[in-house]
C-alpha cells in the first residue's frame, strides 16, 4: 500500500511539471516604433513572453515592407511604379491584391463624387505647406494643375488583371488608404497567429484587436487642436479601427486665411470647413476613405455619405472649433 502512495505521488508530481512547463504563462506587452510607408508605425502586441512579442512584431513588420513593395509609387521597382510608367502607354499586370486594392479606391471615387481620388498624385505640386508660400497661386495654374486627374481614366481588367492610366501623365499613389490598408492587414496576421490583443498605429490610422492585460479595452484619444489640452473624445476599442485626416498640422496661412494640405481633386483648392474628421468602424482602410473623403466634402455632404454606412461613425471638427458627431462612437 505505501509503494502504492509513493508511486501515485510520483505521477502527481510529474504531471504538475508537465502543468508548468506547458500550461498559462504571463503574458507580456511590447511596443516598437519604426518607420515604413514614409510614416511612424507604432506596433503594440500582447505575446507569451518578450521574445514571443518581439517575434510577433518582427512578423507585422515584414507584412508591411511587403505591402509597400507592392503599392509604393516612390520605389520604381514596384507594380504601381509600372502603372505609373505605363500611362497612356499600355495596360500593366498586377497581382490580384493591387487589382482589389485599386477597385476599392475607385469605389470611394465613385461614392464621394471624385472627392476621393487616387489619381491625385499626378497634381502640379503648385501649394507648399511648410512655411514658404505668402500668395496665392494664380486660377489658371491651380485648374492646370489638376489636368492629369481623373479617376474615370482608370481602367481596370479584373480578367487579365491589369490597370490602365489611359492619358500620358496620369499617376496612381495610396497614400491616402494605403497605411490603413497595412494596419488591417497586420491585424489579420496577428489574429491569425493566435495574438490575443493589439494596436497597429500606422501615423493615426489604427486597428486594434483584443484587451489590453488589465482585460479593459484599448483606449484612443482624439485630439482637439482648439484645446490641446482635452481630448475631443476618448474611445474604448477592442475589435475595431480608428483613422483621423487632419488639417490642423499642415497647412499654409495667405493673407490671413487657412488654407489645408488635402486637397480637392476635383477643383485643385484646399479643402475647407472641416480641420479634422475622425471615422471609427471595423475596417482602417475604409475609415481612412471615408476620413479622406469627408474633409474633401465638408460637414453637410460629408454627413450624408457616412450615413450611407451605418457600420462606422464619426468625429468631425469644424475649422471654427465646433464638434459634431455622426452616429454612435465606441465610448
Amino acid at each position: 500500500m505505501r509503494v502504492c502512495k509513493i508511486y501515485y505521488r510520483y505521477l502527481l508530481l510529474i504531471f504538475l511539471s508537465i502543468l508548468l512547463q506547458h500550461g498559462p504563462q504571463a503574458q507580456v506587452l511590447q511596443k516598437r516604433s519604426m518607420t515604413l510607408m514614409g510614416s511612424r508605425f507604432q506596433v503594440t502586441i500582447i505575446g507569451r513572453d518578450s521574445l514571443d512579442a518581439q517575434q510577433k512584431i518582427d512578423a507585422v513588420r515584414a507584412e508591411i515592407v511587403r505591402i509597400e513593395n507592392l503599392i509604393s509609387e516612390w520605389n520604381p521597382a514596384t507594380q504601381i511604379s509600372l502603372v505609373n510608367k505605363n500611362a497612356g502607354i499600355k495596360p500593366v499586370k498586377v497581382d490580384q491584391e493591387v487589382l482589389a486594392l485599386t477597385q476599392r479606391a475607385l469605389y470611394f471615387s465613385e461614392q464621394s463624387a471624385g472627392a476621393f481620388d487616387i489619381s491625385i498624385v499626378a497634381m502640379d505640386k503648385i501649394w507648399q505647406f511648410d512655411g514658404r508660400m505668402d500668395s496665392m497661386p494664380t486660377a489658371a495654374s491651380i485648374q492646370r494643375s489638376v489636368a492629369q486627374v481623373g479617376y474615370r481614366d482608370i481602367e481596370i481588367d479584373t480578367t487579365n488583371s491589369t490597370i490602365f492610366l489611359k492619358r500620358p501623365g496620369m499617376k496612381i499613389g495610396f497614400g491616402s488608404i494605403g497605411k490603413g490598408y497595412a494596419a488591417d492587414r497586420a491585424r489579420a496576421l496577428m489574429l491569425a497567429m493566435g495574438v490575443q490583443g493589439g494596436i497597429v498605429d500606422a501615423s493615426g490610422d489604427i486597428a486594434s484587436w483584443g484587451r489590453q492585460l488589465s482585460g479593459k479595452p484599448w483606449l484612443i484619444g482624439i485630439r482637439n487642436p482648439f484645446k490641446l489640452s482635452k481630448a475631443a473624445a476618448v474611445l474604448r476599442f477592442e475589435n475595431g479601427a480608428v483613422v483621423t485626416s487632419g488639417s490642423y498640422e499642415k497647412y499654409a496661412e495667405i493673407d490671413g486665411k487657412r488654407f489645408s494640405h488635402i486637397i480637392n481633386p476635383k477643383t485643385g483648392y484646399p479643402a475647407t470647413g472641416l480641420i479634422s474628421v475622425t471615422i471609427c468602424g471595423p475596417s482602417a482602410e475604409f475609415a481612412n476613405g471615408l476620413s479622406t473623403s469627408i474633409m474633401v466634402l465638408g460637414v453637410k455632404e460629408g454627413k450624408k455619405m457616412l450615413k450611407k454606412f451605418p457600420q462606422y461613425s464619426g468625429l468631425f471638427i469644424t475649422d471654427s472649433g465646433n464638434v459634431i458627431t455622426v452616429g454612435v462612437l465606441p465610448k
